[in-house]
């Protein structure tokens, strides 16, 4: 504490004690040689003169006698009695301190401090070998660790200076890579063990066991005791078991800290923070009556003074009870002096303020009279000498033990030998450090996880266990001949403990729950501990006392000992411990010592367990391991990864040895002292025992090896007659009866993954087990030896096993396959015995001498059966009150049949014939499995209650548990060899001979068998059955492709192909029945294809999808799909008939079966195979039959795509969303109106022109995310935009013809518009924030915006009107114009905007509309930003939206549907399409006859026009206007005959609309005569509507790398309408163009090619790049110009894409034309030449 005590004049202040507390004493008691403060602190720095004439007075006050002055001993304790002394002769085996001592030679420069002043350590610094790199602080550590990434020098320079390109360490395929970096086998991947050493293996693993009753388990995966949950510390490792706490709760016994965390009450107010907020030591003052020093008497008042002060007369106390008759002072009488009697003093009397005051020699006390003095007891007192103190009168006098010498200072014992050695496991290595000295080399490394660890010192050894491997290792101590001691039956051995005496090996195990012994090899294993015992932790030896100790964690946390033969076994402490964790023993000081790492403290007690004391009880965050040598204590701590050290007496002096550790484990301190000589009671000859012999406290214990008798005093059986056998999953373990304690022994074996049913032939000791994971049966001897794989194929979930004993013969039952076989014992002669009628069989039992079987079955009706032994006479014999009837057993004395029920919870059983059925045991059975008898007893194992039970076979009574907390636990029986014997020729067993019958199906073919089979899906694969052998064996079609939900197939009889739909890869496929000519057929637009048919004879192949709600038909090969019905779907199944057999079959996928039953009569129903997991649909085939009569077989019935047959006839049909001609028969290629938008990874088509509104995907390649799209009608193709690749695509509308346009420079494209006039292409960038332009091919690529953007979005182009509108949700929202070559820009809508999402334009109202995702709403507004208002108010997350004819549709991210309205009212909102994921752009194409009928207006004037042989006079652009409509009327208006204009049958009306037009062209080529070096405008009717794309989708940092791509010379030209100057130059001026087209030759071949134009191309107007304004178009080429050159034309708008004025150019004036860059190679052209 900080505070200051200030005491009043006349008396003196004392140290502020731990309290807080001011103590104030009068003046005169200081330096009185009396301790009034408490603390000595009024007696510190005095020199009393108090001592005789013959004694010495030392430095500190203390009076010695004058004789122990320069003995070479320390008496003062301040040394000072030994200073000044002429220096003492030291021997020649002696080293001369500088302090005048003299100690061994041996201790000079050993790294221990022996003369006190530290003069025996002042020595050079050893040199490093070769092979170790040298500390800044000249320690020497192993030279591969320099650089290692560890810190393994002290100071750290061994990590210093390292290169910082030092490779990671990289994980092979087979091997997991921890948190920090470390590399674990693979396996070792979420076991249960904490293989990293941090968790990482074992975080998110949702296999990983849960933890015992009782326990907590941290997120980590790590089990603590519940009990620590929320009570303010964190005992996991992650912290978890703190989370989410509301109040820590602490119990009786603790004190809850203001933090929250729980301390121990006694620590309330002890003067140390144990809170860490110092919460225990507050409001202290009123806890009790402080108690006085030994040395103090205490006042009636409380307070404290100095025993001096005791009958002296004076008032002292302030109450007189110093002086009162109680005290026995005797009545002064004032004549009183020294010089008296001594004043009647026992040894020493002084004169204080004239009154006799009597004191002691030293080594002496004064008694309460204040006269007598009585000896004191230094060897009372704690440490005051290190190992053995004798007392005596006036003085002491320590001494060591055997192997120690007293150090100079005569208290402190050193340890004979070489230089001590810490050893301790780091997990991944062993490492060893010298305490004083910091070395630190390497003992062991490639450890997995290495926890505990011990060595045997003269036979050189090291062991440590590994709790990955669940290894028991050794090797010798220079790190060589490591060898596994113990491999089998380890859980969590946490503690290993060697008798070095007697040479055996003990451990501790967490997870068995055991303590067992071994010889040092791992021979003779015994369990020595297992009852009682609940989380054995540390382990410790005293082998001179024949005494083993241990540490328990579990739920009652405890110290036990036992004699080594697990005898006379007590508890000496079981209070306040809660994680003890480290134990080590003091030999020479008879003590132990413990770490508790939940209290955070060291504790040490008598090996009684008495004088029980705290030695350290700060600075403890986890303690693990703990070793002690001479005064100290080493231990390792988890959560600061160090080694440190303290004085074992006071835990003072701490110190860190070693930090900054991987993670330190186990700690021992390597010297011969650790581990002293004894007596070996066993002797030279094993004390006469044949296996084990055994320690105990005065003699030996001659013990078996687990599960083995003892025959006689000393000798144990040789092998095993009897004992409990059971499976658990990962190994086969048994249980001895020979022995009464009941301890479990794992069986050696090789490889066992997940074994269930077992069973044993006492003839050859052999034990058999099915392992459901590899799929096999097995067998080993008894002892683990001859393992074999006895059958291993065509086995799906062998369960159940059973032995005939009299004939050899193996029976089994398999819950995959539902079948019964039998084999010899061998394996050989395997056939089917039952195959029919099984339902998941699972448990089998035999009985030779009655030649019967019997069988549980616990499928959908559970029941048990038995039939002969060659499956003849079967019968069910219980079918009533079953779940799961699991263990089955034969109790052949009473002729009963017991069995488990694991759902009824009950052990019954019956008479073999199923009479007399009774309950055995009916409570506390919560999952029994394995069932068998023995003697009287019954067996059983419980998979919930982790434990092995018995009661008597015939009462069910007096249950016992013999094993518990086992984890898995299978099939039980009991190995005995007195099984009854049978009649070898007993005729009613089952002769067995070579049949392939059975085992050829594999092999089925056409040629081999006939054709009739049944085919099933099971989810993962596809299964065929004969119908042509006796008993129906499946066998996989080997499709060699992944399934992961097949659910309908359909078989193809025709071709022998076989169809299926995948619910989960969503998409049909189909292959040969062989599994070859394996393709997908339809792979879009599948949800949950349940049903699915195929027509054979009319090559269709129809299905049902339930997510779709849909029934559809395609070809075979998944082309002209079409959806039949959407309406009024209740999700059909499939269904099978074969007419043949008359058989209908059916999936049932609740029951897992398939029935066969009359087709007419549903009678004779059949169970053809049960326990079917993921059945689904199935058909019957006969390939052999005929097909029948294809209708639509002649020329496809007429049909121009689909033909479908109906009960009278045929109809044609047309592709989804297309309808049907006049003619009934054929289809267009395309709808007429109809929906794009785009999800991400497809573009789909709805059609407008049915009602259905079914989606249709447009199968483009290649597409990961689609943003943005538009459609281009004159070319038919779509432009798409995907940020994934950052790429413009473009592709036709069947999804051929893909290419890339702009596949550089793309950050992220949300916006693209088809400018379809001009044929150029706009986008939006929003990662570069630029508006771009290009040809529709992607050249002349040009930055048209590029400044004042900031999120730039959707798009949209005004052709007619030279507009380019966009929007930009940026920090300032707003809706901005331009012409179509950027100029005049303006912003139309900045205010009351959130995120504008998607726009687009009505052409006919010219009208903006666009969506807002933040406002959730729809607007529009007038091309000038003027008239807005609100559309749709209450929209969720609109996203892109389009408009035809009177309706608005959007798509929406929040319902995932695409939604319409009327664009007038705002009303009728109706969902076109629902369900979506992804939905991003949308546009509309429409082709209605309106616009077709202007355009066709448009064409029949201009072919009158070509017929006027003065029109020729027309200018090359004005021709071009006639490509244009040719092409639109071509291409949209394909229902009108836009070439058929002169014929037979035409109207009168068309008559006089052609002399009405003719007038009309006469009046306009008048006009066109007077302005013919003018154009006029050309305005396009059809509608192109642009669509917006999302906010953010991810951020790219391409940049843009433009390479100009040139292009022919005949494109690179720039057409100027020149006219002639006073002075006969030429200037350049801005001119209208009509619609920006442009023909740049007069050659009379293009003008041929032209009247004779195909509508399959734009042709040559795709090769321009048309930027488009009300006053100028702008062509511009990379070709010659560079990106510099080209910016400036388009900024300047220099170059007007014009027609070549041919009146006014000349050829001789063609020279003068301006020098733009671009070559002229053109013919010259006149006008007449036109």
């Amino acid at each position: 504490s900080s505070t200051e005590c200030s005491c009043g004049r006349n008396h003196f202040t004392c140290a502020v004690s731990a309290f807080g507390e001011c103590t104030c004493i009068p003046a005169q008691w200081q330096c009185d040689g009396d301790n009034d403060c408490g603390d000595h602190s009024d007696e510190d720095g005095c020199m009393l003169p108090t001592c005789s004439p013959l004694d010495f007075h030392c430095d500190n006050g203390k009076c010695i006698r004058r004789s122990w002055v320069c003995d070479g001993d320390n008496d003062c304790e301040d040394d000072s009695d030994e200073q000044d002394c002429p220096p003492r002769e030291c021997e020649e085996d002696e080293f001369s301190c500088q302090n005048g001592y003299c100690i061994r030679s041996l201790w000079h420069c050993d790294g221990d401090n022996d003369c006190g002043d530290n003069s025996d350590e002042q020595c050079d610094m050893r040199k490093c070998s070769e092979k170790e790199f040298r500390c800044s602080d000249g320690s020497c550590i192993a030279e591969h660790w320099f650089c290692d990434g560890d810190t393994d020098c002290k100071d750290g320079s061994d990590e210093e200076n390292c290169p910082s390109d030092v490779p990671a360490a990289t994980c092979s395929l087979e091997e997991f890579q921890c948190a920090y970096g470390r590399c674990i086998l693979d396996i070792y991947h979420c076991d249960g063990d904490d293989d990293c050493g941090d968790w990482s293996d074992e975080s998110d693993c949702s296999s990983h066991q849960p933890c015992r009753s009782g326990e907590f388990m941290c997120n980590s995966g790590l089990c603590i005791n519940a009990g620590w949950r929320c009570d303010g510390d964190f005992d996991c490792d992650d912290q978890s078991d703190e989370r989410n706490c509301t109040t820590s709760m602490c119990t009786a016994d603790q004190f809850r800290c203001k933090s929250g965390r729980c301390v121990r009450l006694s620590w309330r107010c002890d003067g140390e923070d144990d809170c860490s907020d110092n919460s225990d030591e507050e409001n202290c003052e009123n806890t009790g009556t402080p108690q006085c020093a030994p040395d103090q008497f205490l006042c009636g008042n409380g307070r404290c003074i100095g025993q001096r002060k005791l009958c002296n007369g004076a008032n002292d106390c302030g109450d007189g009870s110093d002086e009162s008759p109680h005290q026995n002072c005797r009545p002064r009488t004032g004549e009183e002096n020294c010089n008296v009697n001594n004043g009647g003093c026992a040894q020493k009397c002084q004169m204080v303020r004239g009154m006799v005051q009597c004191t002691c020699h030293t080594g002496y006390r004064l008694l309460e009279d204040g006269r007598s003095c009585q000896d004191v007891n230094e060897c009372a007192e704690e440490g005051y000498c290190s190992q053995g103190c004798t007392n005596s009168e006036g003085g002491f006098q320590c001494w060591c033990e055997q192997g120690y010498e007293l150090r100079p200072d005569k208290r402190s014992c050193k340890a004979l030998g070489p230089e001590p050695v810490l050893l301790f496991a780091n997990r991944i290595d062993i490492r060893q450090v010298l305490p004083h000295r910091s070395e630190y080399t390497l003992l062991l490394n490639n450890l997995e996880n290495a926890i505990a660890l011990d060595f045997h010192h003269s036979k050189e050894l090291v062991f440590w266990s590994d709790v990955t491997l669940d290894r028991i290792m050794r090797a010798n101590l220079n790190g060589s001949n490591v060898e596994e001691v113990v491999s089998t039956g380890l859980e969590s051995p946490g503690g290993l403990a060697i008798d070095w005496i007697h040479d055996k090996l003990y451990w501790t195990d967490s997870g068995t729950s055991r303590i067992e012994v071994a010889n040092l090899d791992g021979t003779h294993r015994k369990v020595l501990l297992w009852q009682n015992l609940e989380k054995p932790r540390a382990i410790a030896l005293h082998p001179m006392e024949g005494t083993i100790y241990w540490t328990d964690w579990g739920n009652t946390p405890r110290i036990e000992y036992s004699n080594m033969d697990g005898s006379n076994r007590r508890i000496i402490a079981d209070t306040h411990l809660f994680w003890p964790n480290g134990l080590t023993i003091d030999y020479a000081g008879h003590r132990m010592y413990w770490v508790d790492a939940k209290h955070h403290v060291i504790e040490r007690a008598d090996l009684d367990g008495r004088n029980r004391k705290a030695v350290i009880s700060q600075g403890l965050p986890h303690p693990f391991a703990i070793t002690v040598f001479e005064d100290s204590l080493y231990w390792t701590d988890w959560h600061t990864k160090s080694i440190n050290s303290a004085n074992k007496f006071t835990g003072k002096n701490q110190e860190i040895i070693r930090n900054k550790l991987h993670f330190p484990m186990d700690i021992h301190t390597l010297h011969p002292q650790r581990q002293p000589a004894g007596r070996n009671r066993c002797g030279a000859n094993n004390g006469g025992c044949t296996h084990l012999c055994l320690p105990s406290s005065k003699d030996y214990t001659c013990a078996c090896p687990t599960g083995f008798r003892k025959t006689s005093s000393h000798a144990c059986a040789q092998s095993l007659d009897k004992f409990l056998l059971f499976a658990r999953r990962m190994d086969i373990r048994r249980i001895s009866f020979d022995t009464d304690d009941l301890s479990d022994d794992v069986i050696p074996l090789a490889d066992v993954r997940s074994a269930v049913a077992l069973d044993w032939d006492s003839k050859d000791d052999y034990v058999y087990w099915t392992d459901v994971s590899t799929d096999s049966i097995s067998r080993a001897k008894w002892d683990g030896s001859s393992q074999e794989v006895v059958v291993d194929t065509s086995l799906e979930s062998p369960a159940g096993l059973a032995i005939d004993w009299v004939t050899n013969k193996l029976y089994w039952t398999d819950a995959g396959t539902d079948r019964i076989e039998v084999s010899n014992t061998d394996g050989t002669m395997r056939t089917v015995l039952i195959w029919e009628n099984l339902d998941r069989p699972r448990d089998i039992v035999v009985d030779p001498v009655g030649g019967f079987m019997y069988w549980t079955d616990w499928g959908a009706s559970p029941k048990i059966e038995r039939a002969g032994m060659d499956a003849s006479n079967r019968l069910v014999i219980i079918s009533s009150n079953l779940t799961w009837p699991n263990g089955l057993a034969i109790d052949y004395e009473s002729q009963r049949l017991y069995w488990a029920d694991a759902g009824m919870k009950t052990i019954e059983y019956a008479s073999l014939d199923g009479s007399n059925r009774k309950v055995l045991i009916g409570s506390n059975l919560p999952h029994p499995f394995g069932l068998t008898l023995y003697g009287e007893r019954i067996y059983w194992t419980d998979w919930q209650a982790k434990s092995i039970q018995s009661a008597d076979r015939r009462t069910g009574q007096a249950r016992e548990t013999l094993q518990d907390n086992l984890e898995n636990l299978m099939d039980i029986h009991v190995f005995h060899r007195h099984r009854p014997p049978g009649t070898e020729l007993d005729p009613s067993h089952t002769e067995l001979r070579a049949c392939s019958g059975s085992w050829d199906v594999a092999q089925l073919s056409c040629k081999e068998l006939t054709c009739l089979f049944l085919i099933f899906a099971r989810r993962t694969d596809i299964r065929m059955v004969s119908l042509d052998i006796p008993y129906f064996a499946d066998v996989v079609v080997s499709v060699n492709v992944t399934m992961k939900n097949t659910i309908a197939i359909g078989v193809d009889a025709h071709e022998g192909k076989v169809y299926w739909s995948d619910s989960t890869l969503r998409k049909i496929s189909r292959a040969a029945l062989d599994g070859s000519q394996f393709e997908d057929i339809i792979t879009t637009g599948l949800l949950t294809t349940d049903g699915l048919a195929v027509d054979a004879i009319g090559r269709k192949i129809y299905w049902t999808d339930t997510g779709t709600n849909r029934i559809e038909v395609g070809n075979l090969d998944g082309s002209m799909r079409k959806v039949l019905v959407w309406q009024n779907l209740d999700s059909p199944r499939a269904i099978a008939l074969y007419h043949e057999m008359g058989l209908l079959l059916w999936a049932d996928q609740g029951e897992h079966n398939i029935h066969r039953a009359d087709k007419d009569t549903g009678a004779n129903v059949i169970l053809v195979r049960a326990n079917l997991p993921g059945l689904m649909d199935i058909q019957a085939v006969d390939r052999a039959r005929p097909l029948g009569f294809n209708k639509c077989g002649v020329r496809n019935g007429g049909c121009s795509h689909l033909c479908l047959p109906h009960p009278t006839g045929f109809s044609c049909a047309c592709p989804t969303g297309i309808q049907l001609k006049r003619d009934e028969q054929t289809c267009d290629s395309s709808p007429e109106t109809y929906l794009l938008f785009s999800s991400r990874a497809s573009i789909r088509r709805i059609s407008l022109d049915t009602s259905d509104h079914t989606d249709v995907h447009i199968p483009v390649p290649e597409l990961n995310n689609v943003i943005s799209l538009d459609y281009d009608s004159v070319d038919g193709k779509i432009y798409y935009t995907d940020v994934f690749l950052d790429v413009i695509r473009r592709s036709d509308l069947n999804g051929s013809n893909m290419e890339t346009v702009i596949g550089q420079g793309l950050k992220t494209t949300d916006g693209l518009a088809v400018d379809w006039v001009a044929r150029n292409l706009y986008w939006t960038d929003t990662g570069r924030n630029t508006i771009e332009v290009a040809r529709l091919d992607g050249s002349s690529r040009k930055v048209l915006i590029n400044n004042s953007l900031d999120e730039p979005r959707a798009i949209a182009v005004f052709p007619k009107k030279g507009y380019l509108f966009w929007t930009d949700w940026g920090h300032i929202a707003k809706i901005e114009r331009a012409n179509l070559d950027g100029s005049e820009r303006k912003i139309l809508i900045n205010t009351d905007l959130g995120w504008p999402n998607g726009l687009t334009l009505d052409y006919d109202t010219r009208r903006i509309y666009w969506v807002d995702a933040h406002l959730d709403r729809i607007e529009s507004c007038d091309l000038n930003g003027k008239l807005r208002q609100v559309l749709v108010s209450q929209v969720s997350h609109p996203f892109a939206l389009t408009q035809q004819d009177r309706w608005i549709y959007w798509t929406d991210w929040q319902t995932k549907s695409i939604q319409r309205v009327d664009k007038y009212s705002g009303r009728n909102k109706e969902t076109v399409l629902a369900n979506v994921e992804g939905l991003m752009d949308i546009i509309v194409e429409d082709l209605d006859s309106g616009k077709c009928q202007a355009r066709l207006a448009s064409f029949l004037i201009l072919k009158l026009l070509i017929h006027i042989p003065w029109a020729h006079s027309l200018s090359a652009c004005d021709i071009s206007v006639k490509y244009i409509l040719t092409v639109f009327c071509y291409r949209e208006c394909i229902k009108y005959p836009c070439y058929s204009l002169s014929g037979e049958g035409l109207h009168v009306s068309y008559i006089i609309g052609g002399l009405l037009s003719i007038l009309f062209i006469l009046l306009l080529i008048a006009a066109l005569i007077i302005y013919r070096h003018n154009k006029s405008k050309f305005t396009d009717p059809g509608l192109g509507n642009l669509t917006y794309s999302n906010p953010s989708y991810r951020t790219s940092t391409q940049e843009v790398k433009i390479e100009a791509i040139p292009k022919p010379t005949m494109y690179n030209q720039l057409c100027y309408k020149k006219e002639t100057g006073p002075d006969h130059s030429y200037t350049k001026e801005k001119i209208k163009i009509v619609e920006g087209i442009c023909l740049l030759s007069s050659d009379e071949s293009e003008w041929d090619d032209l009247k004779q134009i195909r509508s399959s191309r734009g042709g040559i107007l795709r090769d321009h790049v048309c930027m488009k304004t009300d006053t100028v178009s702008i062509q511009a080429s990379s070709g010659s110009l560079d990106d510099t050159e080209t910016e400036q034309l388009l900024q300047e708008e220099q170059s007007e894409c014009s027609s070549v004025n041919t009146a006014a150019a000349t050829p001789e004036r063609r020279g003068s034309l301006p020098d733009t860059g671009w070559k002229h190679q053109r013919k010259p052209s006149t006008e007449s030449e036109v």
